[in-house]
């Protein structure tokens, strides 16, 4: 494997990989553990705090996002600038008050404030941990580790809502962000005690908005960068719809009720278990064969559930809809690590603002995709099942187009 430890790290401080791969995964998995805990009590906590219409409670999900993507601007230059370690503590600094501001949340206009605020902190941790990656590996390597990344923390979501309903069963909705502040603190003695500093002095850059917006440019300019963002911005958004709308389709259209955990569980295992097997996968065969094949599983897949699910008037057989969910999700766990890899692969000299513009690009795009999917839940799975159909045979196109123009390039 490619990639070096930051040279001013005495040898005996460095991590091990293991334990590398275990700490970044923790920290990306406050924004999953922000989510998906929540899943179980978000009609509890529209009941609780006054929400008229049963679709707002999604917003639980979706300014968390909204948070995240102020934050990711922010961080990357931060880090650039300042360090990795600094930027981290800053974030998860505003992550612990958005935590206690969401468990004494009077309103739900305050719930909504102490979200934004989680996901502008937990930003940080999403951010600075890809460009920690890429300080230190490029190309298949760095593909390879962020699907380890990606494999251990989707174990978390997938108990996640397990966790949230257990707390539900002996306390109120309040007590999950307990929880989530408690685990916050852990990562961050972790992070501060045993991680390095792999951004050396004479590699920062002065913070400016001229700078991010130079990044910016830059990234709108690169046909890879920016289109490979685009396309996994596609995908992405499908799945915040489903993250907006598991709840109100397993639990209530389904009546799952206290069984909906495990059915959620069960499809975030297939996600990681892809994102494992990317893992090996990646360095045999490749990102961009890997991406072709499982956006077009995908995106076939879903058109013609989408027809089934039409047939059956947007109510198809439960067993139905879990196998195309695994089917799904499995190639979306195929996905991500390696459009954040292949993405970044021409931005290592501005890794922190290519970062920070990568996701953020990505989180908009999947923000409004995905809040249109929530939002247009009928008590049918059409508009979820539709909006992987759509979106998925979007991205492919896009993915398609970058490849045939860098094709072109490279005969040039």
């Amino acid at each position: 494997m490619t990639g070096a430890n930051n040279p001013e790290t005495p040898p005996g401080d460095r991590l091990s990989q293991r334990e590398f791969v275990v700490l970044m995964a923790l920290l990306i998995s406050l924004v999953a553990l922000s989510i998906d805990a929540m899943l179980p009590a978000l009609s509890a906590i529209g009941s609780d705090l006054g929400v008229k219409e049963a679709n707002d409670s999604q917003l639980v999900v979706t300014f968390l996002f909204s948070g995240l993507l102020v934050g990711q601007l922010i961080y990357g230059p931060l880090s650039d600038s300042i360090g990795r370690k600094p930027a981290i503590y800053a974030g998860l600094s505003l992550y612990l008050a958005g935590c206690v501001l969401s468990t004494f949340a009077w309103s739900f206009e305050v719930m909504l404030a102490g979200r934004v605020l989680q996901g502008l902190g937990a930003a940080a941790s999403r951010i600075v941990t890809i460009a920690l990656v890429r300080d230190q590996y490029s190309g298949r390597a760095m593909a390879q580790i962020m699907s380890l990344v990606t494999s251990v923390f989707i174990v978390v979501p997938a108990l996640a809502p397990m966790l949230g309903q257990a707390i539900l069963l002996f306390a109120s909705w309040r007590a999950i962000f307990g929880v989530l502040l408690a685990l916050a603190t852990i990562a961050l003695v972790w992070f501060a005690i045993r991680q390095p500093e792999t951004l050396t002095h004479d590699r920062r850059k002065p913070f400016s908005l001229i700078g991010i917006f130079r990044g910016v440019a830059e990234i709108l300019r690169n046909r890879q960068s920016f289109g490979y963002t685009v396309s996994a911005g596609f995908v992405f958004g499908a799945f915040i719809g489903y993250l907006s709308s598991a709840s109100q389709v397993l639990q209530q259209q389904y009546g799952l009720g206290v069984k909906f955990p495990f059915y959620f569980g069960a499809l975030a295992l297939c996600i990681g278990l892809a994102s494992f097997a990317n893992s090996r996968l990646v360095v045999r065969f490749g990102m961009r064969r890997i991406t072709t094949i499982a956006l077009s599983v995908m995106a076939v897949s879903s058109i013609a559930f989408t027809g089934i699910a039409f047939w059956q008037a947007g109510h198809p057989p439960l067993w139905s809809l879990m196998a195309w969910g695994m089917v799904t999700f499995g190639c979306f766990g195929m996905l991500m690590g390696n459009f954040n890899a292949l993405a970044m692969e021409p931005l290592g000299h501005i890794a922190g603002i290519g970062a920070g513009v990568v996701t953020s690009l990505t989180t908009v795009l999947g923000v409004v995709l995905g809040t249109v999917i929530g939002q247009a839940y009928d008590g049918t799975v059409l508009p979820l099942v539709g909006g992987f159909a759509l979106f998925g045979s979007l991205s492919l196109f896009i993915k398609l187009w970058v490849e045939s123009g860098l094709a072109r390039d490279s005969q040039d």
